[in-house]
Formats: structure tokens, sequence, C-alpha cells
């Protein structure tokens, strides 16, 4: 059994156009978060996916390269007999004596 109850189909019009609006505002404020998201990501300087996988196989390529070439000089050390001399540090610079009043406060 249906009514003609002006009120209620009323209601239903503007609860309708409500969710309506709630969605638009929910739509806007995605794009808004999303922008923002972007700015923010963009201010850390942050490089993409496609570039760090780049520079990740450079880094292996160069790698595997750094390793075949240790090979290489080991094999013509022993061809050479040479012995095999441990890779030398760089010596260590000592830091700056403090002077004893470099802290101090003048007395007045």
């Amino acid at each position: 059994m249906q009514t003609d109850n002006r009120f209620l189909d009323d209601l239903a019009k503007v609860a309708t156009g409500a969710l309506g609006v709630a969605a638009g505002m929910r739509a806007e404020a995605e794009v808004l978060l999303r922008q923002r998201f972007e700015r923010f990501l963009s201010d850390m300087d942050l490089v993409t996916r496609d570039e760090f996988d780049a520079v990740k196989a450079m880094a292996a390529a160069a790698r595997a390269e750094q390793e075949t070439l240790q090979k290489r000089v080991a094999a013509l050390e022993a061809a050479l007999g040479q012995p095999k001399e441990p890779a030398k540090k760089a010596p260590r610079r000592k830091a700056a004596p403090k002077s004893p009043s470099a802290g101090a406060e003048k007395d007045e």
C-alpha cells in the first residue's frame, strides 16, 4: 500500500541531496589530500622507484666489475710472483689540541 505523503517525499529528496553533497565533499577532500601528500613527497626530495632500481642495477654492475678486476689483479700478482699486500688504510688525523682557556670566561 502506497501513500502520497508529501513530507516523506521531501525528506527523501533532502536526504538524497545531502548524500550527494557529502560524496562531493569526500571527493574534494581526497583530491586535496592527494595534492598535499604529493607536494610533501616532492619537498622531501625522494627518488622514484625507477630511479632507485636504475642506480641499484648500476651499483650491482660496478660491484661485479670490481670483483672481476680484483681477481684479475690477484692473478697478475701471482704470475709475477709478488706477495699479496693488504690494502693500506689512510692514516687517521689527530684532532687539534684544545687550548685550556678556550672554554674559560674572562674575569673582570
